[in-house]
């Protein structure tokens, strides 16, 4: 991948990731400043939510992939898993034991898993299939 090609795909990651985000802590702030509830549990419900966005824009605009949604959906999800444990460890790391303000915290816990996020979506999830990489070689 060009130098060109991978700065357009970061960005159009980070802007997938921003409105992915923002369907996050909207989420977030309904549920606990309108129902109350736990900052930690609010915060793993808009990360789904935030999960779904993100899988659907950056299959589309970000990735661009080929990858059938049967073989691409499941390793999303395994990958948003193991950031949806990271993000609840750090929440509660950082609201509980720390006690930061729940906003601050997601802020801090939200930049840690980007990385995360980015690599295992561009080398797992969304690579080109096996089928067509193993065409290409050819």
């Amino acid at each position: 991948m060009s130098h060109r090609s991978l700065v357009g795909r970061l960005a159009r990651f980070a802007a997938a990731g921003a409105v992915g985000t923002l369907a996050h802590y909207a989420l977030l702030l309904a549920l606990v400043e309108g129902g109350g509830v736990r900052p930690v549990f609010g915060s793993v419900a808009g990360f789904v939510l935030g999960a779904l966005v993100n899988y659907a824009l950056n299959r589309r605009l970000v990735f661009r992939s080929d990858r059938a949604h049967v073989e691409a959906l499941p390793r999303f999800f395994a990958v948003a898993g193991v950031g949806l444990l990271w993000n609840a460890l750090l929440m509660y790391g950082f609201t509980v034991t720390l006690g930061l303000h729940y906003l601050l915290a997601q802020v801090v816990t939200t930049g840690l898993l980007l990385i995360w996020h980015y690599t295992g979506n561009a080398r797992w999830t969304f690579r080109k299939s096996d089928a067509a990489s193993d065409a290409m070689k050819r």
